[in-house]
């Protein structure tokens, strides 16, 4: 397996200030948190740094670093997928195990599966318990987050309708803790979801009034300032950790020249619904509120080199050394493209691609993820089954 080698992380811009995780909450705050403390001292590690708000910049020193692709919302592909990345027990309980490791999940958790919901609880939940002991979970997000904050549900399985139906009747027990009652919807979800197979019936599926009750629910949880919609929010469009950066789909140099964590907090902000940012900044990048943008480019960085000519490799790979350089990184990690030859490097090592198409409203393709040593990278993997191009070409 191909390894990246990477220097010692630049240091962090000067314009933001250092917050350090906090296990006790949901989001950074300006000293260590004891447990936390206590873990990096005993491990001679030193805190994880976080800055930007969502989360842009990491510095996470001598951890192990764990890369997962598209989810859309299988729940069992996730949990597979994060036990065998060695974060997530096997036991049913959805403990973390991965110690101080830190994960970082690509974007496109939602659409074509019906527990979209229940994955992004599952991995808050995680998330509290990684701080507790030294580690972290980030996400970023993708095309389909974008896409449903939007109101865009093309791509929404009939399920996960239910699903927002479910949840938007359970919010209604915990009145306005809505901390507790989302990292505990991955608990009570499957009482919910089991309740729901036992007293379906012939005729669901004709339901018009139950059909339209689930996207009324789902635009009210998604909608800008909806409460998914700001949970969204927690995350950014691109993450830098270390020497790495992580985005859905491929980051470009005019990104970087508008801003990492400016386009952080804008698309953040549009998805608060606080203000028409394309209106107050009308010269944005596309990506900042819907994402498209870099897809494109996603696709071009991922296609097979074997298909492109000389000078459109080297203009490839010209863009990329740019963009990396500027970002201040080593190497770029992406998602959004199914790889029928699973996870993989190109352009010497400096983009991986991680999204390997493993949820069952995809690929149903068996789970892979990257995991990250000091210079060193490596692909998890079990055996894979193989499909025909023809079966990714039109996945958006």
């Amino acid at each position: 397996m191909a390894s990246l080698c990477l220097n010692s992380l630049p240091p962090l811009p000067s314009s933001h200030p250092q917050k350090l995780l906090d296990p006790s909450s949901s989001s950074s705050s300006s000293s260590p948190h004891p447990s936390l403390s206590t873990k990096c001292t005993d491990l001679a590690l030193k805190p994880i740094v976080v800055n930007g708000d969502p989360p842009t910049f990491v510095s996470a020193p001598d951890r192990r670093i764990v890369a997962v692709g598209d989810l859309h919302g299988d729940l069992g592909k996730a949990r597979a997928a994060l036990q065998m990345a060695g974060v997530l027990s096997s036991d049913d309980r959805d403990q973390w195990i991965g110690e101080d490791t830190v994960l970082v999940q690509l974007g496109d958790i939602l659409d074509r599966g019906d527990e979209e919901i229940a994955i992004l609880s599952l991995l808050r939940s995680l998330d509290s318990q990684a701080k507790a002991n030294g580690g972290a979970v980030f996400q970023v997000n993708g095309n389909h987050e974008t896409m449903n904050v939007e109101g865009d549900f093309r791509y929404v399985d009939m399920g996960a309708y239910d699903e927002c139906s479910d949840f938007l009747e359970y919010l209604s027990d915990y009145a306005q803790d809505w901390d507790k009652a989302f990292t505990n919807w991955i608990v009570e979800s499957r009482k919910w979801k089991e309740d729901r197979r036992r007293s379906k019936n012939h005729w669901d599926q004709w339901n018009v009034v139950k059909r339209q009750k689930g996207v009324i629910a789902r635009s009210i949880l998604f909608r800008q300032g909806g409460r998914l919609a700001c949970e969204l929010a927690r995350h950014g469009v691109m993450l830098r950790v270390n020497n790495w950066v992580f985005c859905h789909g491929g980051l470009l140099p005019h990104h970087v020249a508008y801003g990492l964590e400016r386009m952080n907090k804008e698309v953040s902000e549009w998805m608060r619904g606080l203000g028409d940012t394309e209106e107050e900044s009308p010269d944005m990048p596309f990506i900042a509120t819907r994402g498209y943008d870099s897809v494109v480019w996603s696709r071009l960085y991922s296609r097979d080199a074997s298909d492109l000519e000389d000078y459109q490799i080297n203009q490839i790979s010209k863009i990329l050394r740019e963009t990396l350089e500027a970002a201040g990184a080593k190497g770029m990690v992406v998602g959004h493209t199914p790889q029928l030859s699973g996870i993989n490097c190109e352009y010497d090592c400096s983009i991986w691609r991680v999204d390997v198409g493993m949820s069952s409203g995809v690929l149903d393709s068996r789970p892979e993820v990257l995991e990250i040593r000091g210079d060193k990278a490596r692909v998890i993997s079990s055996k894979r089954d193989r499909f025909h191009e023809l079966q990714v070409a039109d996945y958006v």
